[in-house]
């Protein structure tokens, strides 16, 4: 089920979910990110990108500037928001489209909130074992932000069902959520592909996709971030930076399967897919659609 969400931001700006697929473009400004680390580490060059990205077809713009690929190094709150907050300064008030900030430090979020973002990403889904419980949901009450919650667990072992264990952890994210105040309509969902998963276990959780779209009855948007992630490279043997056809079939199943929103790295190609799947599926696309 696809779940329609209409935000309406304080500087103008909007984002509508549910209709055609929304494409967020990354805009990873990090030394060592597992596709494109080092690519965009100027703010110069990470204004070229998020403009050209948003002229291919991206609708908000995901920036991170922490490597959460496996076995990458974590960074303290104070260490990511050296080299992210100059980027935020000068990004957001030439921006077109909202911007969502990747992390899942609260007080990283905070101050990102204090220099305009309009999204908050947590790869933890409020569940991030460092800080105090609630502290990000109490973030993102404060703020009124709306919020990608994604799964996401220590290990990639699961006993059971594997989309029976995403929807539980989902429900307890929904509960801190709830308990924080944060508003249920504020809330995407994230299956958080290649994160505490195997490929086998990717494969499926793709295959059952629409499984994650509605817990306790409840619809929620929900967002699939699928881009040059290893699975693809374990099916065929391709470097990330080669993976970005299969990413886009991987995106157009997602599409079907009622994923709304789609993070990618190469934003043309994809929103081209996005549009001729819509297309397909009756819902129409803009006549200039990349």
């Amino acid at each position: 089920m696809r779940c329609n969400r209409n935000y309406h931001f304080a500087d103008g700006k909007e984002l509508h979910l549910g209709g055609k697929t929304c494409i967020m473009g990354i805009l990873n400004v990090t030394p060592d990110s597992f596709s494109d680390g080092g690519q965009w580490n100027t703010v110069a060059k990470a204004k070229q990108h998020l403009l050209q990205m948003v002229e291919e077809g991206a609708e908000i713009i995901d920036i991170g500037a922490e490597s959460t690929r496996p076995g990458s190094t974590p960074m303290t709150a104070e260490e990511e928001q050296a080299r992210l907050l100059p980027y935020l300064r000068e990004l957001v008030p030439i921006s077109p489209v909202p911007l969502s900030v990747d992390t899942y430090h609260a007080s990283t979020a905070r101050l990102a909130a204090a220099c305009g973002v309009h999204m908050l990403n947590d790869v933890w889904g409020l569940q991030y074992a460092g800080e105090p419980a609630g502290t990000m949901a109490a973030v993102a009450a404060e703020t009124g932000l709306p919020l990608i919650v994604m799964h996401n667990q220590q290990g990639q072992q699961y006993d059971g069902d594997v989309i029976s264990i995403m929807q539980a952890f989902f429900r307890r994210s929904l509960h801190i959520a709830a308990q924080a105040g944060v508003k249920r309509e504020n809330i995407i969902l994230d299956p958080g592909i290649g994160f505490g998963k195997d490929t086998p276990t990717n494969l499926l959780v793709q295959r059952r996709l629409w499984e994650l779209t509605v817990i306790d009855g409840e619809a929620y948007p929900l967002l699939l971030a699928c881009s040059r992630k290893r699975f693809i490279g374990d099916v065929l043997g391709l470097p990330s930076d080669e993976r970005d056809l299969a990413t886009g079939a991987a995106g157009v199943v997602g599409i079907l399967n009622d994923a709304c929103m789609l993070r990618v790295h190469a934003v043309e190609p994809m929103a081209q897919m996005a549009a001729i799947t819509d297309a397909i599926r009756g819902v129409a696309v803009d006549a200039d659609a990349r």
